[in-house]
């Protein structure tokens, strides 16, 4: 046989099971029958026949099986019934080109086995013909094929060219390899079931949020809670108590006082004056009142007049320093009818003599 051929073959046979992808494939073992109509080199002056094989294999990638089986034939001999018994083992490698979706699928396969031959030929006046001649050799062969795949169950066709190595036939004595044609059908059945991968863990799914509990709600918007919120609809903007509830407030201009009998303010009045300023243009939402109070001296009708100037003092300085007129109501005087202190003392009367800004919302 030509040992550069075979050495080829082994060596194509090698390289097919290194081609692994990583990817999930059926690597189940099978086990294979099949059955082969051989057109016989004519140098071994035998008949075609039909040979059969039996084995197991697997995929060892997704595109390659490796196959090992026990195969047999037994010719006759051309004009009498002379025998050439062969079996031998055989290992295969086939790249399966597998497209998803499709049942057939065709492959290349190359393999080498080693053949016992058993020849029978006859001895010319000889009793104890017929003669056997026993050897064992290599042999290589390449092919194509088909492979279709029905579950557990899968049937190949294909062809393949068998190079003999068999140096030591009676018929041939002169030749050191025999070229065998095969065509075959064989049947595949695999063993158990396909491992399945185990199936991703759900996403946890986050529990649902928790109804929010009156301490956590505020629907008036008024910053008391709706558990404390003893007033649920009062109106943004209004001054709340820590029960929720409007209160009226009083913006006491302490410090801005006047002068017995004067509706002037003084020098160190501005200063307060202008906090006051910066607190409504920050909260342009208060309305407040401009009032004005006396003491009790003088006559209940100058007290009110006097009242009304001291108010309208402080007005038009609101306005002249940016605070806008729909925040402002009024001026408004009291006279001597709201005292904060008593009127029986000089102090008490200083702090009478006043102007103070009502919230009204």
């Amino acid at each position: 046989m030509n040992k550069n051929l075979l050495c080829a073959a082994i060596l194509g046979t090698l390289a097919f099971t290194q081609v692994v992808k990583a990817q999930e494939f059926d690597d189940r073992w099978y086990a294979t029958g099949s059955a082969t109509l051989w057109n016989l080199d004519d140098d071994r002056l035998t008949n075609n026949t039909v040979g059969v094989a039996v084995g197991v294999g697997k995929f060892v990638a997704r595109n390659v099986s490796l196959d090992a089986e026990l195969n047999y034939m037994n010719p006759e001999k051309q004009g009498n019934d002379l025998l050439f018994t062969n079996y031998g083992l055989s290992l295969d490698a086939r790249y399966h080109f597998i497209e998803e979706g499709r049942a057939w699928n065709p492959y290349f396969l190359a393999g080498v086995g080693a053949l016992h031959h058993r020849e029978e030929f006859e001895l010319i006046n000889n009793p104890n013909s017929p003669g056997r001649l026993t050897d064992t050799n290599l042999e290589a062969h390449v092919g194509g094929g088909l492979q279709a795949n029905y579950g557990n169950w899968s049937a190949r066709t294909e062809l393949k060219l068998r190079l003999d190595n068999n140096d030591q036939s009676a018929v041939a004595p002169r030749s050191n390899y025999f070229n065998d044609w095969g065509v075959t059908l064989g049947i595949l059945y695999r063993f158990g079931s396909v491992a399945k991968a185990p199936a991703a863990a759900p996403e946890p799914v986050a529990p649902p949020p928790s109804a929010p509990t009156c301490d956590q709600l505020d629907d008036d918007g008024d910053g008391v809670n709706n558990c404390d919120d003893k007033c649920p609809t009062s109106q943004a903007g209004q001054a709340i108590g820590p029960d929720g509830c409007p209160v009226a407030l009083t913006i006491d201009l302490r410090g801005v006082n006047f002068d017995f009998d004067k509706a002037t303010l003084r020098p160190d009045s501005t200063a307060i004056l202008d906090e006051a300023i910066a607190v409504l243009k920050q909260y342009p939402q208060l309305k407040v009142e401009v009032a004005g109070h006396t003491d009790s001296v003088g006559t209940d009708a100058y007290n009110q007049g006097l009242s009304e100037r001291r108010a309208k003092t402080v007005y038009e300085y609101l306005l002249a320093n940016g605070v806008a007129a729909d925040q402002l109501v009024g001026p408004n005087g009291y006279g001597e009818t709201h005292p904060i202190d008593s009127n029986d003392t000089s102090e008490g009367r200083a702090r009478n003599r006043r102007t103070e800004l009502n919230v009204q919302n």
